[in-house]
């Protein structure tokens, strides 16, 4: 599962999630993408569980490129604790999407109907309405 190595402060505020993803949302490495619709907390369970959709469903062929890192930490409090005594322990881990985010991306050796296959079956595994690009879509050049 992903996760950060170290980081310098081990819990973070909530946050929030305005406006939309500049960085992030055009397509870099591969020709297919799964880019992002809503705003949302990624954890890293669903990034693997998206990551192990799109590898299963090309047999291994091509290349899957994951462009989210779950690097916030999430923290909860134990069921049936009183309030105060603190901050509770980190629970997991997220990414923090927004919307036009690209989130993974396929190329190589795949077919069209393929990738988009496995980016439809990754979406299944997220949490929020998500749509596949392709390369000429984005406004780039192959």
């Amino acid at each position: 599962m992903l996760m950060p190595k170290r980081v310098k402060f081990r819990k973070q505020m909530r946050g929030r999630m305005k406006g939309k993803a500049y960085r992030g949302s055009e397509l870099h490495f591969g020709d297919y993408g799964l880019q992002a619709l809503e705003p949302a907390w990624i954890t890293a369970r669903q990034i693997e569980a998206s990551r192990r959709a799109m590898v299963r469903a090309m047999k291994r062929r091509g290349k899957v490129w994951i462009r989210i890192f779950p690097d916030k930490p999430i923290t909860k409090r134990a069921a049936e604790s009183r309030m105060g005594k603190g901050k509770g322990d980190v629970e997991y881990w997220a990414a923090v999407v927004k919307p036009g985010r690209i989130m993974f991306e396929i190329g190589g050796d795949v077919g069209e109907s393929v990738a988009v296959e496995a980016l439809r079956l990754a979406s299944y595994k997220l949490p929020i309405k998500t749509k596949v690009v392709r390369r000429e879509e984005v406004g780039e050049s192959a």
